[in-house]
């Protein structure tokens, strides 16, 4: 048999399907392989997500009546939102991103009731989260939950530094390099400093309230439960999932340079907070729940803020602004 230039010999011209065969197999398999283990981590995120506040939900039916009344739930849920939104309005679109200017009244009731959500000192929570976003996801983030790789294994051990190994970290963000405008503020440092205090009068005031209004030990100690423990522990995870699970899941309407997500059913406890990616895309945005239906209270409380003139220059995101963020 004759064979022509550029024609191969039957024999390698064989081989070569055989190993193309052989590479398309593999490729198959190994995409397979992908496909379960990425439904495989989807699972395990939803077990990590969802039975800490299942948990939670299942305690308050069995509480009612026996150790929760409407006292208890009151003094829970008004202390939740002032301390969330301590946290939400003023460390982060305030202090740590300056979406608006603030009186000075205001600017010290945030640093307080701020610091009332027990989450740390008013400079170095404001250091770390500057150093997140400079860093975001990368090398130097302080929490990200990709620390550790991609698979399975290694998300699992990231979620968890993120959600709260991190707190543990020997390595302390330099307060002077990534806050050095709080640094400087002799009133600010002061309310920092004084982190305890706000510590124990966020603890104090419900079991005070809560005494006083049944006129009882039981009252007291049953509103300490709620209002100060229960509240205060919600109130951590919450925030914590927004470092780590708004970082895993989500969806990603908008362009940003990490892997932020929006997760929609933790906008009410996080008073807006979990529309993660229009935050990162625009970070001093005073508003993150940009699109139609976001639910956002920490928007809103700087919309009365505003219209109260004790807030101004706010930086509200405009139709513009927004589509020009939007990924492609």
């Amino acid at each position: 048999m004759t064979i022509q230039a550029g024609q191969a010999p039957p024999r390698a011209a064989e081989d070569a399907r055989t190993a193309e065969d052989a590479r398309t197999a593999t490729t198959l398999s190994a995409t397979r392989g992908g496909e379960r283990q990425g439904a495989l981590e989807r699972a395990t995120l939803g077990l990590f997500i969802a039975l800490p506040f299942a948990a939670l939900l299942a305690a308050v039916p069995l509480a009612w009546g026996r150790g929760l009344s409407w006292l208890d739930a009151g003094l829970a849920v008004g202390m939740y939102f002032l301390t969330c939104h301590g946290i939400t309005v003023g460390y982060h679109r305030y202090f740590t991103h300056g979406a608006f200017k603030a009186n000075r009244p205001l600017r010290l009731a945030l640093a307080v009731a701020g610091s009332m959500a027990v989450e740390g000192p008013l400079v170095r929570w404001v250091a770390d989260h500057r150093k997140h976003h400079r860093y975001s996801d990368k090398d130097g983030d302080p929490h990200s939950p990709w620390r550790y790789g991609e698979n399975l294994p290694a998300l699992l051990k990231g979620l968890w530094w993120a959600h709260t190994g991190w707190l543990f970290d020997e390595e302390q963000t330099p307060q002077l390099t990534y806050a050095p405008d709080l640094v400087r503020d002799p009133a600010i440092r002061a309310v920092s400093r004084l982190f305890w205090l706000w510590t124990l009068l966020s603890l104090a005031l419900p079991p005070l309230v809560g005494g006083l209004a049944t006129w009882s030990w039981q009252g007291a100690l049953s509103a300490f439960f709620w209002g100060s423990l229960v509240r205060v522990a919600l109130l951590h995870h919450v925030t914590w999932s927004i470092n780590s699970i708004c970082h895993a899941v989500g969806s990603r309407p908008f362009r940003s340079r990490d892997r932020s997500g929006n997760v929609w059913w933790l906008a009410v406890l996080s008073c807006g907070e979990s529309w993660h990616n229009l935050h990162h895309a625009d970070p001093t945005s005073a508003r993150h729940g940009v699109l139609r239906g976001q639910v956002d209270s920490s928007a809103r409380v700087i919309r009365w803020f505003e219209r109260a003139g004790w807030a101004r220059d706010v930086r509200w995101p405009g139709a513009e602004r927004i589509a020009a963020r939007r990924a492609a």
